[in-house]
């Protein structure tokens, strides 16, 4: 058995072969004019760029083997597209081909789901980010972002914090070779504070004078802890207005409590 032996569903790292460009070329070419097995060599040829893809997606909690096998999709995907006539190399070809394979895979598998219209905004508002700061030198604002694309405001925060990547509470920060500093360790514990029951009890008298629908809101999200989607669902709007209803009933209640 070999030292470096490595397998990855039920394939032996180790012995993965190595195409020069030239083999890659003529099996390219066999390919495209209609010989099958050329694509079977030209997976198996290159299957240590999918292996050297997925090491940046290590610390995502996936199974190595089912980003490898997602891998192998988007190797595939570009082998059947790849123009032997365009002067490119078929791995800088294929590396973004593989990468888009593996986001969308991580994407769909995420255990925090998020809407298609909530994420076709996110994506949007990141190509107009790019383009304003490509001609302004600067990142812009997200209510910049909002008036390009005709959104509001709320809709442009809610859409890019839905896609941020989830951090998990042992997650390390800080490691002196000693014992980790994780995320948990940077939360105060606020439940069992002296003061907790004297906003509790300015809360209530705060959320006095809300109508009717903003003090739904507010029970629903703080005192039954649903998220506001789940809020959404419920009482039939959408999640960016019950941001802003929440926000509006959150200034009442501030003024409400300063009297």
């Amino acid at each position: 058995m070999s030292r470096n032996k490595v397998e990855i569903c039920g394939v032996d790292t180790s012995k993965l072969p190595v195409l020069k460009n030239e083999e890659m070329r003529k099996l390219f070419a066999e390919l495209q004019s209609g010989e099958l097995s050329a694509r079977e060599k030209l997976v198996n040829g290159n299957l240590r760029l999918v292996l050297s893809v997925i090491q940046r997606f290590n610390n995502r909690g996936e199974y190595v083997d089912d980003l490898f096998q997602v891998g192998c999709i988007g190797l595939m995907k570009s082998i059947d597209n790849f123009d032997l006539g365009q002067n490119v190399k078929f791995s800088t070809y294929a590396v973004p081909m593989i990468i888009g394979e593996i986001r969308r895979y991580l994407r769909d598998n995420n255990p925090i789901r998020v809407s298609r219209s909530l994420r076709d905004i996110a994506y949007k508002a990141l190509q107009v980010k790019e383009k304003l700061m490509s001609k302004t030198s600067r990142e812009p604002t997200a209510v910049e972002i909002a008036k390009e694309l005709d959104v509001t405001h709320e809709e442009i925060v809610f859409a890019l914090d839905a896609i941020q990547d989830p951090v998990s509470l042992f997650e390390p920060i800080y490691n002196d070779g000693g014992d980790p500093i994780y995320v948990v360790d940077q939360i105060s514990d606020e439940k069992n504070k002296d003061t907790n029951w004297i906003d509790e009890i300015a809360l209530k008298e705060g959320m006095k004078r809300l109508n009717d629908r903003e003090m739904m809101i507010i029970r629903k999200r703080f005192f039954q802890g649903k998220t506001q989607m789940e809020v959404a669902d419920e009482i039939g709007i959408s999640q960016a207005q019950v941001s802003r209803l929440e926000k509006a009933a959150i200034r009442q209640m501030n003024k409400n409590i300063q009297q």
